[in-house]
C-alpha cells in the first residue's frame, strides 16, 4: 500500500492502493511511519496513485471497530502525522484528485502542500456522525484560523483547489507538485532541516528567538563562503 523510493535528493512516499482511492488501513499506517522514519534525503514528496491522493482511513476497517479499537486506531494515525511533522526532511504534499478526512490530516502535517487544479479538500466525517481524529482539530484552526476551520469541518462540504488556496490550505496549485519538491531540493539541506525546526518550534518566543540567533550564527559559519559568492 505504500511505496518509498529515492530520487536524488527527495524520497518518494506513495499511497498505493488506486482501487480504495488509497485509503489506509492500520498496516498502510505503520509502513507509511517507517517510511518516513527511514529517510535520509533532505526532502520527502508524498502523493497517491491513481485519481485519489487519499480517502482517509479505510471506513471498510472502521465500521468494524469498537470503542477501545477505534481510539487505539486514531492514536496511531495522530503518531503518524507527528512522525511526518516531526521529521528532519521537508515534507511535501503534492496533493492530485481527493484528499478526505485522514488522508487531508496527514497532508496537513507536511511542511508544504501543492495541489493541481484537480485537488479536491473534505472532512466529510460530519456528514456521517463522525470527524477525522488524526490530529486535524488541532491542525486546521493553526492553519486556517479558528474561523474558517469551524464552518470548514461542520458543513462537511468539499473544496477545490482555488478556495484552498484562497483560505491556506495549500500553499501553490501547480500541474506537477513534484517540481515544488525539486525548488527545495535545490537548496542547502542543513538550512532546510534548520528553518523547518525553527518554525514548527512551539517553545516561548523569547526562547525561540534565542534559538534563532544561535541557529543562524551556525549556519553562517558553514556558509560564509556561500554568502560572500553571492556579492562577487
Amino acid at each position: 500500500m505504500i511505496r518509498s523510493e529515492s530520487d536524488g535528493q527527495i524520497r518518494r512516499v506513495t499511497f498505493d492502493r488506486p482501487a480504495a482511492r488509497n485509503a489506509l488501513t492500520l498496516e498502510a499506517l505503520e509502513d507509511l511511519e517507517s517510511a518516513i522514519e527511514a529517510a535520509e534525503e533532505p526532502v520527502i514528496f508524498l502523493e497517491g496513485t491513481g485519481p485519489a491522493f487519499c480517502a482517509g482511513a479505510d471506513l471498510s476497517v472502521v465500521g468494524d471497530l469498537d470503542r477501545e479499537q477505534a481510539m487505539t486506531f486514531a492514536r496511531r494515525g495522530q503518531r503518524v502525522a507527528r512522525t511526518i511533522e516531526d521529521a528532519p526532511s521537508v515534507v511535501v504534499a503534492g496533493i492530485d484528485g481527493p484528499a478526505r478526512g485522514g488522508g487531508l490530516e496527514l497532508a496537513l502535517a507536511c511542511d508544504v502542500r501543492v495541489g493541481t487544479p484537480a485537488a479536491t479538500f473534505g472532512e466529510p466525517g460530519v456528514t456521517f456522525g463522525l470527524f477525522g481524529a488524526w490530529g486535524g482539530t488541532v491542525r486546521l484552526p493553526r492553519i486556517l484560523g479558528e474561523g474558517d476551520a469551524l464552518e470548514f469541518v461542520l458543513s462537511g462540504r468539499v473544496i477545490d483547489a482555488e478556495e484552498a488556496r484562497r483560505i491556506g490550505l495549500i500553499s501553490r496549485i501547480e500541474a506537477d507538485p513534484r517540481t515544488v519538491a525539486e525548488e527545495l531540493a535545490a537548496n542547502a539541506p542543513d538550512a532546510l532541516a534548520v528553518l523547518k525546526r525553527r518554525i514548527r518550534d512551539d517553545r516561548e518566543r523569547a526562547a525561540q528567538e534565542r534559538a534563532e540567533s544561535e541557529a543562524f550564527g551556525d549556519l553562517l559559519e558553514t556558509h560564509a563562503a556561500d554568502v560572500r559568492a553571492l556579492l562577487e
